[in-house]
């Protein structure tokens, strides 16, 4: 291995850590435990080293949203692949979708809710959001029905999802009933 290709290893080493600091500092204790200085003392490198690899706590952000845009788009793949009708796909999304926002808030929040410069529904869109919504897509286009545009129907269905995590997460609707809304919103929205 030449030394050019050891220092691209390391360097992309060391992001992976700052980029997993970050996250589980934010699952931890929120985005706003997450800065530069304690993530410089979390990972035992100076704050200019992580400034080589982020100009701030924004792109950190980004980072952590493409990491979870991935992990979520390989989650609801795996979700709806499992299930062999429509009906059981489509409900096996919605599922995995707010088990993902469960599990991963603060990841979650990195993805939707907080500036990490990314730019959504855009030609310079980052691939992994892109892909996200792809997988999204792979499952409600074969529902969208009749005359209905399937990238419209999918984001219809996606802010009502995204809408559910966000309301029983501010205590909005309690948390009980999350099953319940799911059929809800297969039986009503997908009308099947």
């Amino acid at each position: 291995m030449s030394v050019q290709e050891r220092k691209q290893r390391e360097r992309a080493e060391r992001e992976r850590l700052i980029v997993a600091t970050a996250r589980e500092l934010a699952e931890q204790q929120g985005w706003d435990a997450v800065t530069t200085r304690r993530l410089a003392e979390r990972i035992e490198y100076s704050q200019p080293v992580l400034y080589s690899h982020f100009r701030g706590k924004r792109e950190i952000i980004g980072a952590v949203a493409l990491e979870g845009a991935a992990e979520m788009a390989a989650a609801l793949r795996a979700a709806t692949s499992a299930a062999d009708r429509p009906r059981t796909r489509v409900t096996a999304l919605a599922r995995t979708y707010l088990d993902f926002a469960e599990r991963n808030p603060a990841v979650y929040d990195a993805m939707f809710q907080l500036d990490g410069g990314l730019a959504f529904a855009h030609e310079d869109t980052p691939e992994p959001l892109k892909d996200a919504f792809a997988a999204l897509l792979e499952c409600l286009g074969e529902v969208a029905g009749d005359g209905v545009h399937p990238g419209l129907f999918t984001e219809v269905f996606w802010a009502a999802v995204h809408g559910l995590v966000t309301l029983t997460r501010a205590g909005r609707l309690p948390p009980g009933d999350t099953g319940l809304r799911v059929e809800l919103l297969v039986d009503r929205l997908a009308k099947i």
